[in-house]
């Protein structure tokens, strides 16, 4: 049986090699073949999840709480020193310079990151906006949210925060943050389907042991992660409440 493994489209495309050696290390010390699936965006990444296709995942926070709650996926590790926030950011020549500033009718540069979005709006309500008073402009990734800040196609650009830090120089330069969220308790998971059985522990096993050879070290490396960690069963159920809370909110 042939494994397929994703990664949540939200991650930097600079790291899609890296996530491709990653891969072919996953596939070498589980001893089964591994395919892994590049995802356009999110909306085809959700038709995989609810077709039931996939076997290993990097998920964001919001699709983790799904596939945990909604499918039974275990959490396996999540990435040391990661939490995943959210920045609101504006061209560095704009008249924006707190979120106060913002008026209905803004236009707002975003994905189809689920999580990333949903913070954002949430960190726009002390203006007194919401999905009904602005204009909301989708893109494939945040290289285009910022784009779109630099030809004054938007107000602001919803980012998650490590591609936002990654962004070059030139484009940062031209960039000027308005907030960035503080929550510090949601991370990507990497979970795995409930029929890998057994071959689960045996993930999770060799995950916690990846940087401590020298062909996992570079595998980390080259997708920008430190090291895995274990999750507790507790700490996954209070992120997935309070990936409900914040839908709520939002």
């Amino acid at each position: 049986m042939t494994l397929t493994f994703t990664v949540s489209p939200d991650f930097n495309t600079k790291y899609l090699p890296g996530w491709f050696v990653f891969n072919t290390w996953l596939q070498r010390h589980l001893g089964v073949p591994t395919h892994f699936e590049v995802f356009d965006g999110f909306d085809e990444l959700h038709r995989a999840m609810a077709a039931d296709s996939i076997d290993i995942i990097y998920a964001n926070p919001f699709d983790a709480a799904r596939l945990v709650r909604d499918h039974g996926y275990v959490a396996v590790a999540r990435p040391v020193g990661r939490p995943d926030e959210a920045v609101i950011a504006t061209h560095e020549g704009s008249a924006i310079h707190a979120v106060e500033d913002l008026l209905p009718g803004t236009r707002i540069a975003t994905t189809d990151d689920p999580d990333v979005h949903m913070m954002c709006m949430i960190m726009i309500e002390p203006a007194d906006l919401n999905s009904g008073n602005v204009a909301m402009f989708r893109r494939d990734n945040y290289v285009l949210v910022a784009k779109s800040l630099l030809k004054n196609e938007a107000d602001i650009g919803f980012f998650l925060a490590e591609t936002f830090d990654d962004l070059s120089g030139p484009i940062r330069s031209q960039l000027r943050v308005l907030v960035r969220s503080q929550i510090y308790v949601i991370n990507h998971l990497l979970l795995a389907h409930p029929r890998l059985g057994a071959q689960i522990d045996q993930l999770r096993g060799h995950l916690l042991q990846m940087g401590n050879d020298a062909k996992g070290a570079m595998a980390l490396q080259d997708v920008a992660i430190k090291a895995w960690e274990s999750v507790d069963q507790e700490d996954v159920e209070f992120m997935i409440d309070l990936m409900v809370a914040l839908t709520v909110t939002a």
